[in-house]
């Protein structure tokens, strides 16, 4: 028995796209841009394509990929995330793919692997290592941690077509980035004109979205595809705007995800507070637009067919019940539902940033952070009590963790500045 006056009882929160193999970048490329726009500014260089993917990512060792993904598991956990899609392009080998599957059940929260590839080097085994890690981690149905292919379409035809149909035999969920500013815009509107060498379905999940044309929007919905927003990381590194208003018109719901901590925090509240301004902002200002010259009405009524304002309910299933659905673990969990598992978030809403309590969903959306989250279970196992973390050791696993940084830092011969652009 739990009691829990004065508290305000979620689901686990879910995300469903967070690079945590990069825990120990984080803040590493605050200011960076997806890839370098020729500027020659601090945001243009470092940039997360040159910077981390081509020069820290081919450094992790095996022990670097679990410790950082326990690392980042175990901070979300704290912040009340129960369930996540571990999108890690750091499958250079079987060991480097058997330490973050490991380090994906030591965290003791829900998760989706995902089988994404690695820096392509000999002895690297994707997308045919999927049947192995499958048949050695996976094979039962009955466990916290499930897997979903990564079917990145930048990677080119004869790789794609590999890996969807090797999901597709093994009866995995198929996730893949798509962004038009990352130059795959083309490869998307070939596949929606059925000529990609491939079938869109329900058991697609298409992270971002941004750049794409109607024509992939339409042809993705009628298929049943889902679509996974990175409302901080799109604004911040010029992904392009997060399309949720495409979304919207569509009649379509995103689920929400963190994407990197090298740029920005992964916690769900920030999150949540960022998909609900972003939107209204871009909502708002419509309807300001609309405003007639001369008009007596500086606030116009807004004309038919303008979206609907995001509530905080709206933001808050993104953040639970969508992220569910978007994984294939709707039947177990997402909502507080009688024959679901209990993944719970107990939040604290006598604290000094949230009371007097007087809007639930408004308290837990747009007042609260991660240290509101008071106690966190995941199908039905405490993990969290009463604000602190059980079985971990916060002090042994950063020191680890800071011992990984200094190798990738020494390894790609990078200077640690903690206060650079000086």
């Amino acid at each position: 028995m739990i009691d829990v006056r004065g508290r305000i009882v979620v689901p686990g929160f879910v995300d469903t796209h967070h690079h945590q193999f990069e825990t120990a970048l984080r803040a590493q490329l605050a200011d960076g841009l997806l890839i370098d726009d020729g500027s020659g500014s601090p945001s243009a260089d470092p940039n997360y394509a040159e910077e981390v993917l081509g020069r820290f990512a081919p450094a992790y060792r095996p022990e670097d990929v679990y410790v950082n993904e326990l690392f980042a598991g175990l901070s979300q956990l704290d912040a009340g995330v129960t369930t996540v899609h571990d999108i890690s392009q750091i499958h250079h080998s079987p060991e480097h793919s058997d330490a973050a599957v490991q380090a994906l059940f030591d965290t003791g929260r829900r998760a989706a692997f995902g089988f994404f590839e690695g820096d392509g080097r000999p002895g690297a085994r994707y997308p045919e290592d999927a049947r192995r890690l499958r048949d050695q981690w996976f094979s039962s149905e009955d466990q916290l941690v499930t897997m979903v292919m990564g079917g990145e379409l930048h990677l080119g035809r004869q790789v794609y077509t590999r890996s969807w149909a090797t999901a597709r035999e093994l009866g995995l969920r198929i996730s893949a980035h798509s962004v038009g500013a990352f130059g795959q815009r083309a490869v998307h509107d070939a596949i929606a004109r059925g000529a990609g060498g491939v079938r869109v379905g329900p058991d697609n999940l298409f992270i971002h979205m941004t750049g794409m044309s109607d024509l992939t929007w339409q042809r993705f919905h009628d298929a049943g595809a889902q679509v996974s927003l990175a409302f901080p990381i799109e604004m911040s590194m010029r992904h392009g705007t997060p399309p949720i208003l495409k979304v919207q018109q569509l009649g379509m719901e995103p689920s929400l995800s963190s994407d990197v901590e090298t740029t920005m925090s992964a916690d769900p509240f920030t999150l949540m507070r960022s998909a609900f301004t972003l939107q209204r902002m871009l909502v708002n200002e419509q309807v300001l637009a609309q405003e007639e010259p001369g008009s007596a009405n500086p606030y116009p009524v807004p004309a038919e067919g303008s979206p609907h304002l995001l509530t905080v309910r709206d933001v808050l299933r993104f953040a639970t019940a969508n992220g569910a659905a978007h994984l294939g673990l709707g039947s177990r969990t997402g909502t507080l539902s009688p024959g679901k598992q209990a993944d719970i978030v107990v939040l604290d809403a006598t604290a000094l940033n949230v009371a007097p309590l007087n809007n639930v969903p408004g308290a837990v959306v747009t007042l609260m952070d991660r240290t509101n989250v008071e106690t966190v279970i995941v199908a039905g196992t405490v993990r969290k009590w009463r604000g602190r973390l059980l079985q971990a050791d916060p002090v042994r696993l950063r020191q680890a963790l800071e011992d990984s940084r200094d190798h990738l830092f020494d390894a790609v011969g990078v200077p640690r500045r903690l206060f650079p652009h000086g």
